[in-house]
This record gives structure tokens, sequence and C-alpha cells, in this order.
């Protein structure tokens, strides 16, 4: 009998106790594909001393059990073996680790990502017994596990500000784009995370690719066993660095493209050839069964088209993420604005939006709801809370875009110190519904999702607590809408 881990799981070990997660919360998932996800266990810290024996590799179930007999010599191998066979089957059940009576067939039940859509006769072929999945993430586990103290599991970044393109709408200042990081440095932070358990990484820029040592980087990511997203534009993939991303059953990547109009989308990224560039490597990509997920943002130039880019994509079983969200940048200048739709366009962008996607409205009225508990006392988001960012130079801020707001440096401080101690993020974390009074009082906040850095970046002065009327003008078209559309639906 062999067992092994499955590859989408990410495993750490409390010493007290041990946690397995899938990827669920960071991975991408096909378009037409509905299946659901393990979660999360807690493992008693026996179970975490069998659970960490395991391996992406099949092991025959006598190895395993002369480990342990090593690790508890007091008690016989009979008794080691039965608990080993029952509690690596429970995990089975569970969805964490897979067997097989020959290493092959262990190997043929940890099914990868594919886009490939698998035949009648395959998709019969179940390894697996039926799975009853909990509905909790990750977020959840830790705050109830921890009593609410914040435990970091993401971390996004930055590995250089250099780009080879200058998009538009950027936040980030052109002028800015001039650093990588010091591969020490990063081989520090990834040391660091690994300390603390972290879960997850998103690696960007800038290009992430235009950095020498992105492979040795994606490697040691590997190795640390943290689920990785690359944030890139794809210009510049290469065999080497796809052959690395096909190594690491946690890694997706998520590129964005503007139009299918070679025209538009090069005038967006302000590249010529760069359309070409991007979509033959998303191709690329999916020929090699790499998760991926596109991002259309939707501004002036592409409000027209940018349908089509989610047309293509789903044509390739790829999510495209489209929205009409731009923000300042984070130096507070708005000259990227220029390209942000105005409230008539944002509109007819809607209402476009309600037509082709039949479940549009109701994603909005599922939120509205949701959001009628909210109280003055709940968080206003999650920002320093399960995740933060560090830029190429050492700057460590509180999420993406949000880069002036400066939380520490992890050349003065180690991360661990900077998230537990640092007076901003202790700021950030204080803040409640009850500190936006204009906010908490509107009669459209159900509709309504707060965003400090949308705020802080278009303020002058930086002031995450300065509403942005922008966004509260959208906030009633969608009530308006859905309002509309859901008496319509009652009165039929």
């Amino acid at each position: 009998m062999f067992f092994k881990q499955k590859s989408n799981v990410i495993f750490r070990n409390y010493e007290s106790f041990g946690y397995i997660t899938d990827n669920r919360n960071f991975g991408y998932k096909l378009t037409n594909n509905d299946e659901n996800y393990i979660g999360d266990k807690i493992l008693s810290e026996t179970g975490a001393i069998f659970f960490s024996l395991l391996d992406r590799k099949p092991q025959a179930l006598d190895e395993l059990v002369k480990k342990i007999n090593a690790l508890f010599s007091e008690v016989d191998i009979i008794t080691i073996k039965n608990d080993m066979i029952e509690f690596y089957c429970m995990l089975e059940q569970d969805g964490f680790i897979v067997s097989g009576e020959t290493l092959q067939e262990c190997e043929e039940k940890d099914t990868r990502f594919s886009y490939k859509i698998l035949e009648p006769d395959i998709i019969k072929k179940d390894f697996s017994p039926s799975i009853i999945h909990p509905k909790k993430d990750t977020r959840d586990f830790f705050e109830e596990y921890f009593k609410g103290k914040p435990q970091l599991t993401n971390l996004h970044v930055e590995i250089t500000s250099k780009c080879n393109e200058r998009c538009l709408h950027c936040y980030i200042p052109h002028e800015n784009k001039i650093n990588h990081i010091d591969s020490d440095l990063f081989y520090d932070i990834l040391k660091q995370c690994k300390d603390m358990k972290l879960l997850h990484l998103t690696l960007s820029g800038g290009e992430p690719m235009l950095h020498k040592k992105i492979c040795s980087f994606l490697r040691k990511c590997r190795e640390y066993n943290f689920s990785i997203n690359v944030l890139s534009n794809l210009t510049l993939l290469d065999d080497e660095i796809v052959e690395e991303m096909k190594a690491n059953p946690l890694l997706g990547v998520q590129v964005s493209l503007y139009s299918m109009n070679p025209n538009i989308h090069d005038e967006i990224t302000q590249m010529k050839g760069s359309f070409e560039k991007t979509k033959n490597a998303i191709l690329k990509l999916i020929d090699n069964n790499i998760p991926l997920q596109i991002s259309c943002p939707i501004m002036k130039q592409n409000k027209d088209c940018y349908d089509d880019v989610i047309q293509w994509a789903k044509k390739h079983k790829v999510h495209v993420g489209a929205d009409y969200v731009i923000i300042a940048g984070y130096n507070h200048t708005t000259q990227n604005l220029n390209c942000r739709l105005s409230i008539d366009e944002i509109k007819e962008v809607i209402n476009s939006k309600v037509v082709s996607d039949t479940k549009y409205l109701e994603q909005i009225e599922l939120s509205s709801e949701e959001k009628k508990d909210i109280t003055s006392n709940d968080f206003v988001c999650s920002i320093c809370r399960f995740s933060i960012c560090i830029t190429e130079n050492g700057d460590v801020y509180p999420c993406a875009g949000w880069q002036n707001y400066i939380v520490g440096n992890v050349k003065e401080t180690s991360l661990n110190d900077i998230w537990d101690n640092s007076e901003k993020v202790q700021y950030l974390r204080g803040l409640r519904n009850k500190d936006f009074p204009k906010c908490i009082q509107c009669v459209d906040k159900e509709f309504c999702t707060m965003c400090m850095v949308r705020n802080a970046n278009e303020s002058p002065l930086g002031e995450p607590l300065a509403v942005n009327e922008y966004f509260c003008d959208i906030t009633k078209i969608n009530k308006k809408i859905t309002l509309e559309w859901k008496e319509k639906r009652m009165n039929s």
C-alpha cells in the first residue's frame, strides 16, 4: 500500500497541532469546474507527526511504519500500522491524501489542474469516496483558533518595480519603476515567512519576469511549499520559467489582457506588440496546464470591447475579472484617472453586464443581504488582519496600491515584529465601521464595499478616512438597478 499528500495541499506544523488546507483560497479554477474544495483540518500533535512523514511522492506503508516506530519505539509495530492505516484512510476520505495498491495507482489518483475536458469514461473512474466539504475558509479558521489574534497567511512581494510596459491606468508612478529586490533580501523574507507559517505568496512588480532570479525565487518558494500567485504581463515568458511554474502544483498566474483588438491593448500598455506576446503566452500556459486568471480592467479605451476578452477566455476555460475600479496613483497623483469611466459610462457597463451575465444581479443581491447584519463595530476590511505587502526596497505597506503608507521596513525590523507591533498596523486594525460615520448611516451601505486605499490614493493628504464620492455614486447605480430587477422579478 502506498500513500502520498495530494499536490494541492499545504501543511503547517504548529508543534502542538498540525494544520492542513487545500489551495482553494489562492488557486484558480476552470470556468466549467464546479468541484467542491477540500477545506481545512486541524490535526493532533501525533496526527501532525503522522502527516509530516508523507511526501509529494508515494511511499510504501511499511516504510512509513518504520519511520513512526523510530519515534515511538515503545509502541508495537502492529498497533502503529493499524493506527496509521486508520488515520491515513480518514485523511484520504477527507480529500487530503491519496493511496494506491501500487505506486502508479497512487500517482494516478492525484489528479492535477488541467484545461482538458475529461472523457465520460475517465470521469467515471473515481478513486475517492464522496466528501462533505466544510464551508469555513482559512481566514475564519485562524481567527477562531487563535482567538482573534491576527495571523499572517498571505504576503505580497514586489520583486521589482521595473516594468517593460507603461499602462495608462497604473497606480504605480512610472518614474518610480527603477529597482530590483536584492536576492539576499528576498531569501531572508522567505525564511521569515516559513518561520511564521505563511501559506500564500504573491510575486509581482513592476514586471516580475524582469528580475534575473525569477526562476530561483520560484524554486525556493516551491521548496518551502508556499502557494504562489504570479502577477505578470507575460511578455517575457520563456521555457525555463514555464518549466519552473509547471513544477509547482500550488502556483497560479494572473495576467492583464485589455482587448482582443491589438491596437487597443497596445495603446493601454504603451508597448507595441504587447498584445501578441501576452496572448501567445496565455495560450502557452494553457497548453502546459498552468492555472491562470485574466484581469481586464474596464476603462475608456476598452469599454466597448472588454467583453470580447471574456468570451475569448471562456472558450479556453479561463476566468476573467472585469471591473471598472481604477484607483489613483499611490503618490496621490491623478493623471491615470483620465482612463476612468464616467458615472454615465459605468451605468452603461453595468446595464451591459446585466444583459450578458444572468448571475450578475443575483451576486449583488446576495452580497447586499450578507451586509445587512454588519454593525458599527465590525472591521472595515481585512487590511493587516491576514495579509501585508513588501516593496523591492523592503518597505512594508498594508495592501496592493497603498505603497505610500509605510508601516515598517524588513531591512530594519523583522516581518514578525512589524506584523505584531507596528503602530500603523495597530491603527489600521483598530479601525471599525463606526470610524466612517457617513458610511455607517448611509442608506446605500449594503451595496457598497468600503476601500481605504481608494480613499487614500485620491486624497491629496493621503487620508484613508476621506470617503471617495465617486464610488458612492457607483453604489447608488448598483442599488437602483438591483432593486428594480428585484421588484420586476417579484411582480412577474
